[in-house]
């Protein structure tokens, strides 16, 4: 029998409840939102990232599933005239499960190309956010294009460009705010840990 290098452990576990009780906390309070225009940028999904360049991809992926169970409920408990599109698991869940498993990859593969511990984690923060951004965004303009921007009371615009618009006025600060947070976070974490 072929023993695994790392097994899921107690830790993990306690790891993955911990962060994402914060990104509960964070979809439960104002500070998980800014507000930009019609929609919010959200800082959520950083405990995923970080759960997924301290723990590994499988605790990144439990994260991102809390944070996208946490993103279904509160779209039926909590509805906008948008809520409807995070319904469907594929909007609300699968995008977030899929950045704790790029976000453990992303770091993997910077890590070994800058050799620069500060960099690889600024970078995983964006681009996390990113496969955050354009995997909800994609399953939004995939399923629901036209409806949702009916939703947002722009009928007879591009859904594409409204989408999109969506994604670069609510991507970029979400981008530069994750780089700021999860290297600093992550930084400490590991510091503790030595």
């Amino acid at each position: 029998m072929i023993e695994t290098k790392k097994s899921f452990t107690v830790r993990h576990m306690a790891v993955t409840g911990m962060l994402g009780a914060i990104s509960v906390v964070l979809g439960m309070t104002p500070l998980g939102f800014i507000p930009v225009g019609p929609t919010n940028a959200t800082i959520m999904h950083i405990p995923v990232i970080i759960g997924a360049i301290v723990e590994g991809p499988i605790v990144g992926m439990l994260v991102g599933l809390i944070f996208g169970i946490f993103s279904l409920i509160r779209s039926i408990t909590a509805p906008t005239p948008i809520s409807f599109v995070f319904w469907n698991p594929l909007v609300s869940i699968l995008p977030r499960i899929l950045i704790g498993l790029a976000s453990y990859y992303i770091y993997k593969f910077f890590s070994k190309a800058t050799k620069n511990e500060a960099v690889s984690i600024g970078i995983t923060g964006a681009l996390g956010t990113l496969v955050n951004t354009l995997g909800v965004l994609g399953m939004v303009y995939a399923l629901y294009a036209e409806k949702f921007v009916s939703a947002l009371g722009l009928s007879g615009q591009n859904a594409f460009k409204v989408i999109s618009g969506i994604g670069i006025t609510n991507g970029l600060p979400e981008m530069f705010v994750a780089m700021l947070i999860v290297t600093a976070a992550v930084k400490a974490i590991k510091k503790v840990r030595r």
